[in-house]
This record gives C-alpha cells, sequence and structure tokens, in this order.
C-alpha cells in the first residue's frame, strides 16, 4: 500500500455507495430483546453465509447483483421466490465469499456450496404456515443443495438462552426468530430478529488513521460512519494483513460490540469483516 493512503486527513471523507436501484425487497432483522415472548417466534440457527434470493429465474445479493452460478446448481429450483443464505458450514464465511464473489464460478467449489431457504417472500400467509409449505416444498423438488431451515418452538426465555449456548459450543453464530403470525414484510421490522453471544452492525469507511508503534507505516484504525451519521474509530480486531491491506474507502464493514454508551457509540467496538454482497 502506498504510504500517502494511510496518513489520508479526517477531513477528506468518502459518500457511502449508493443502493441499487434493483436491489430484492428484503425482510431484515431487528435486534432481540427480553420484552419478546420466544414462545411467539419459531426459531433457527443464524447461519454465517451470504444472503440470497432466488426470483424465480436468478440468485441476488442483497444488494442487488446478480451472483455468478453453475446452470446445474439453479435447475430444478422454482419459479418462485426464496429467500435464504448460501452456506458452505460454520466458520467458513471466508471460503464461501470468496467462492460466490467469482465472475467465473468454480464448479468444485459450488457442489461444496448449500442454498438454506427460510422464507418464501411471495406467499400471504403467516410464518408459521409459510415455513411448512417451505418445507413440504423444498422436499418435493429433489434438490440436494436445495435445503430447507430447521424451524423450532422454545417455551421460554430459559430455555431460548439454553438454545443460544448449544449453538454457541457448536461454532454457530446465534439464533434467528421468526413471529408465528406475522407475514413477510420488506425492510427492517419485529417479526424477524436475530440474537447473538456480541451485537453486531454496519458502518461505511470513511478514513485510514496512522497506525503507532508495531503497527507504524500500517493501518492503525478505521474512521467509520453508521447509517444515522454517527462516527467513531474502529481500531481491533484486524489482522497484520488487513492493516497492511485495510478495507476500501466507501466499503461497508461489519463490527461487533456490547452495546452502547449514554451518546448511542458502540461499546468495545471490534472489526469482523467487510461485507460481501456483490459477486
Amino acid at each position: 500500500m502506498k504510504p500517502e493512503s494511510l496518513f489520508l486527513s479526517l477531513l477528506w471523507l468518502t459518500p457511502a455507495l449508493p443502493a441499487l436501484a434493483d436491489a430484492p425487497p428484503l425482510q431484515l432483522a431487528s435486534e432481540y430483546a427480553p420484552h419478546y415472548n420466544p414462545a411467539d417466534f419459531l426459531v433457527s440457527e443464524k447461519l454465517d453465509g451470504v444472503r440470497a434470493y432466488w426470483n424465480g429465474r436468478e440468485l441476488m445479493s442483497r444488494a442487488g447483483n446478480v451472483f455468478a452460478v453453475p446452470g446445474w446448481f439453479i435447475e430444478g429450483f422454482p419459479d418462485t421466490p426464496l429467500d435464504g443464505e448460501l452456506w458452505l458450514g460454520r466458520g467458513r464465511f471466508a471460503e464461501l465469499s470468496a467462492a460466490v464473489r467469482r465472475f467465473e464460478p468454480q464448479d468444485e467449489e459450488w457442489r461444496r456450496i448449500r442454498f438454506m431457504v427460510f422464507d418464501t417472500p411471495d406467499s400471504k400467509r403467516p410464518f408459521e404456515q409459510r415455513s411448512e409449505q417451505l418445507k413440504q416444498q423444498i422436499a418435493s423438488l429433489n434438490v440436494p443443495w436445495l435445503q430447507w431451515v430447521t424451524q423450532q418452538r422454545v417455551s421460554d426465555a430459559a430455555a431460548l438462552a439454553a438454545l443460544l449456548d448449544e449453538i454457541n459450543a457448536q461454532g454457530g453464530e446465534g439464533l434467528m426468530l421468526h413471529h408465528r403470525q406475522a407475514l413477510y414484510t420488506a425492510g427492517r421490522n419485529q417479526n424477524l430478529l436475530k440474537l447473538k453471544q456480541f451485537q453486531d452492525a454496519e458502518a461505511t469507511v470513511l478514513a485510514y488513521l496512522p497506525g503507532q508503534g508495531k503497527y507504524t507505516g500500517m493501518m492503525g484504525a478505521l474512521l467509520v460512519e453508521t447509517d444515522d451519521g454517527r462516527r467513531f474509530k474502529l481500531g481491533t480486531g484486524f489482522s497484520d494483513e488487513q492493516r497492511r491491506n485495510p478495507p476500501a474507502l466507501g466499503s461497508t464493514v461489519t463490527y461487533r460490540y456490547r452495546g452502547e454508551t449514554a451518546t448511542g457509540l458502540p461499546r468495545f467496538a471490534s472489526f469482523w469483516r467487510v461485507r460481501e454482497d456483490a459477486p
């Protein structure tokens, strides 16, 4: 990396990248909170994958980009929309991200990838009914890499916490909660919740702050901005290689944190990864 790119002034800011006009109308999750009744929801594992939307003809990313996939992978998919995650397995996000972002898909990589489906956006039925119909539909299609995401009921907060502990112990990322009686609603709402050991959020990279000590000559921290305009420094969670080649200015990064300060900034924020929406 050129030295001048590491010592950018804080006054030099790069605007957020615009959303694509054809981004699919996905339902997005809010954070779980103690006042919710877990018995009102169906619960599944939160998969550490890449969100994908099947529009009946092609697989699209959350941002609206079309994934380059082998023809055989989508052969046998239905002509109705599906919402899910491309997934390789727990702890394999980096490998998955590299595979789905290629302009020329590699058969040997895609033969290990599964499209894990958890919803049918066009259905007008409550989630509990949609999920059961989806389970039956996917079973009838008999496409091995097209799979239904298992949903289960939990009786109370204690049972939910026990399930979260079990998933974490197995290397999982957390839990997703779909309200049993809710219709599919595009945008962020409280009918779909996420529960993880750590909270996470996204921010846009505005500038690089120079490193000191053993990080001299490398990136020391990122100056980032959230969607609601809050700016803060993100200085932990990076490997040395990421400090030598930090996320691009204007890119979106995901960070983990534990609660917020009185001014609304994340506590103990730590870089997690670059959000990879585009193939």
